[in-house]
């Protein structure tokens, strides 16, 4: 029988290593430790297993957990082992020295040593750098341990693994930033160079030891960073280039490309996804001849390719983000972990891609097949969700076979195993395993909904059909498209990334998209896309603020049709000839005066209605009456530029002898009223009300006694709400300056500079704007 397999967590108190199927039982002769454990790692071939504390590094034998060997190394933050377990890698904080230089913060150590080494002899080091990036950090080995490389500025150094004290050859790259060492036969590096003064990013395959000629490379644009993941052989490359920006707009995330190279030259190319969207995962068969990847918008298309890049098999559409090969490369795992759902489906590549069952396993962040092929590790772990922290493991038939809940778990992996240790049956179904104790507790407080909840559906909608624009594409909706420019920002952009129209399910479509008339849109309501009628189309908020202007543009050409004249300032005493009626129209001058003044009474009393605030009270007599108790006498406080100043009844030439539209009698002057219709009054209030028409000035005959009394002035008062020149010479000044910034914009365009959409729409619009200026009687002659 097989030595079962084994994983190992870390939590906040401690450290745990247990034998999973069959037995599930802790690791027998493991001293569990306990305390403020940073890091833990099992060596690539799985003979050790270390763990750091902040005094030391231990390492035990996996297979029994005794202790082999300590490393007298503080608060290390990595951890890690060459491909066959003989070094120890450790990385600590960059730090500096008493005379400012850094401190050599990676640290190599030899596992076993060859002599005895005792407690009061310090353990030497094969090998110090210093390494400030916690990124990249380990060193990269060759599948033999023969060689090791780390890269520094614009090179990659090559190292023997028995002597780091001096480089053993250099890989000189302007530019490298990252580089992979082939886990195959054959010594290979990969090494990217990103873009730089408008040259291509560039990943290129050199040979061990000859670095003078590249044997494989690629050049593209649209590579910031890259993932580079070398088959299990060695022989083939792939290629993951990322930007860091959508200069598109279709993604916060940036573009993704994929390219595949062969290692010894003869194939590169790049691998075409026929469905749009970010690639979401990668992953390469144990065998080396085929990969499967994961890419477009959700719900996403999962593609096995065969070694060339050829499509051999495409699974459903479905919410999925991850790919994982199981050891044996029979099984294939294609699950949708993070933002989703956490359903994992379960694929049997020999039995021509049968799907043997989908397994639910929400909140999940780790995912990992076991090194038997039957089995799969999922966890949930901290800090990415700090509840409901445990680990579960699941048979590939679909069963939950073990279940053990942690407090604020850190970590937890396999300890790898070579497929070979654990040979996989022709049926690993029959018959199926019996699971742990602790499954079994866990699947009864689990409660099974009566019925699957679903989306959540509005009482109008329920019991009938699900609309095509609202399913997703793998139920048979419409595919989601995304136009060239579009920004998610839009206002009229869906969450289908079309333009918003009604549809409605089965009907055909429309073949004009111009917008329909209030009223007249599909199923009635209003049309979802404004227009101007110039053929730009506007948003909702630009057609509300056009709407604004042309109502305020109608309501002020009325009533400069009603009113006809502007009020300005008295200029004085001295000037009385020049009031006759100065803003009154031609056609206003000859029309008869007591049509005249009921008109403009008319018009002064909807503007007193108007002006006057909520809390207003009139005075008495203000209606015409005069006061309760026969004293007619009042006062009007004026608030003009003029300063207080006394106002008579009215503005006509006899206006001292009214008060507020009522007679005055007083000492100094005594007046008869000849019966005339009663004249607006001028409410001098500055109130926050959009300046209204102007109001002609006019005069009333009136007969006083005695005759050679000479009647006072009449005074025209102005508020700072009096518009100023006309509507139409404005309107124009916003035009200019409407195809002043269009010119400007079309001078942008001709030195190739890359314009909004909303500053193409401008630029498009510039006739329109042309055509309103002929229509206010601008011509392209006169002065701007």
């Amino acid at each position: 029988m097989s030595s079962p397999s084994q994983f190992a967590y870390r939590t906040l108190k401690g450290i745990g290593i247990v034998d999973a199927a069959p037995v599930y039982e802790p690791l027998p002769g493991f001293a569990r430790p306990e305390g403020n454990l940073r890091c833990c790692s099992y060596s690539p071939c799985g003979r050790y297993f270390a763990w750091a504390s902040p005094e030391r590094v231990n390492i035990i034998d996996a297979s029994v957990g005794h202790i082999v060997t300590t490393l007298p190394a503080e608060n290390v933050y990595e951890l890690g082992f060459s491909p066959l377990g003989s070094y120890a890698i450790t990385w600590q904080r960059p730090s500096k020295d008493e005379n400012g230089d850094a401190v050599k913060n990676l640290k190599v150590w030899r596992v076993v040593e060859d002599g005895p080494i005792t407690d009061d002899v310090e353990r030497p080091v094969v090998g110090k750098f210093v390494q400030k990036s916690q990124t990249g950090w380990n060193l990269q080995y060759t599948f033999d341990e023969r060689f090791c490389a780390r890269v520094v500025t614009n090179e990659v150094q090559i190292y023997e693994s028995n002597d780091l004290t001096k480089v053993w050859n250099k890989l000189r790259v302007e530019g490298v930033s990252d580089f992979a060492v082939s886990p195959g036969e054959n010594h290979s590096i990969a090494v990217f160079i990103p873009e730089r003064k408008g040259q291509p990013a560039a990943v290129k395959v050199y040979n061990v030891p000859r670095f003078d000629s590249a044997v494989s490379q690629k050049t593209f644009f649209k590579g910031d960073k890259v993932q580079m993941k070398w088959n299990d052989h060695g022989t083939a490359l792939i290629v993951l280039a990322q930007t860091e920006v959508d200069k598109t707009g279709r993604s916060y995330y940036g573009e993704t490309t994929l390219y595949l190279l062969s290692a010894n030259g003869g194939f590169d190319s790049r691998i075409d996804l026929d469905k749009e969207g970010p690639i979401h995962d990668v992953s390469w068969s144990p065998n080396s001849k085929s990969f499967a990847v994961v890419y477009g918008y959700m719900p996403a298309k999962s593609t096995v390719f065969n070694s060339r890049a050829d499509a051999v098999h495409n699974f459903p559409l479905a919410p999925r983000n991850t790919v994982l090969y199981s050891p044996h490369g029979r099984f294939m795992l294609i699950a949708g972990f993070g933002n989703l759902a956490g359903q994992m489906d379960i694929y049997d590549l020999e039995q021509d891609y049968k799907k043997i069952c989908t397994i639910e396993a929400s909140n999940a962040s780790v995912c990992e097949w076991s090194p038997d092929g039957r089995h799969i590790l999922t966890a949930t772990t901290s800090p990415r969700l700090r509840v409901d922290n445990g680990i579960r493991i699941w048979h590939a038939g679909g069963g939950l076979m073990y279940n053990e809940d942690l407090n604020e778990l850190y970590h937890v992996c396999w300890r790898p195993q070579t497929p070979q240790t654990h040979p996989l049956e022709k049926n690993p179904f029959n018959p199926m395993p019996t699971p742990h104790a602790s499954a079994l507790k866990y699947l009864g407080t689990v409660k099974t909904p009566s019925k699957p909840a679903g989306a959540y559906r509005p009482p109008g909608a329920r019991g009938q059909i699900t609309p095509l624009a609202f399913r997703r594409e793998d139920e048979g909706g419409a595919a989601y498209v995304r136009g060239e420019g579009i920004s998610s920002f839009s206002s009229n952009i869906n969450g289908f990334g079309k333009a918003r129209r009604r549809e409605v399910p089965g009907a055909e479509m429309a073949d004009d998209p111009s917008p329909l008339p209030p009223g007249a849109a599909p199923g009635g309501g209003v049309s979802l896309t404004p227009d101007d009628g110039s053929g730009e189309k506007l948003s909702k908020a630009a057609a509300k603020n056009k709407k604004k202007r042309e109502a305020k543009k109608a309501k002020e050409t009325a009533e400069k049709e009603i009113g006809g004249g502007t009020l300005s300032p008295d200029p004085g005493p001295h000037a009385a000839a020049s009031r006759r009626t100065p803003n009154r129209s031609p056609e206003r001058r000859g029309a008869p005066q007591s049509h005249n003044h009921q008109r403009q009474g008319e018009l002064g009393q909807q503007q007193q209605q108007r002006s006057r605030s909520r809390s207003y009270v009139p005075a008495p007599g203000f209606d015409g009456k005069p006061a309760p108790g026969g004293g007619g006498k009042q006062r009007a406080r004026s608030r003009s530029a003029t300063g207080r100043a006394r106002q008579r009844g009215g503005t006509t030439e006899s206006g001292g002898g009214m008060v507020n539209g009522t007679p005055k009698v007083g000492p100094r002057q005594k007046s008869t009223v000849t019966p005339q219709p009663q004249p607006p009054q001028l409410d001098t209030t500055i109130n926050a009300m959009p300046p209204q028409a102007p109001i002609p000035s006019y005069e009333t005959e009136t007969q006083t006694t005695p005759p050679q009394q000479q009647s006072p002035p009449d005074l025209q008062v102005t508020s700072p709400t009096t518009p100023g020149p006309g509507g139409q010479d404005k309107k124009i000044r916003g035009l200019l300056k409407k195809i002043r910034a269009i010119e400007e914009l079309k001078m942008r365009q001709a030195r190739g500079e890359k314009l909004e959409d909303t500053q193409v729409r401008k630029i498009g619009s510039e006739e329109g704007v042309k055509g309103e200026l002929r229509g206010l009687g601008w011509r392209e002659g006169d002065a701007e």
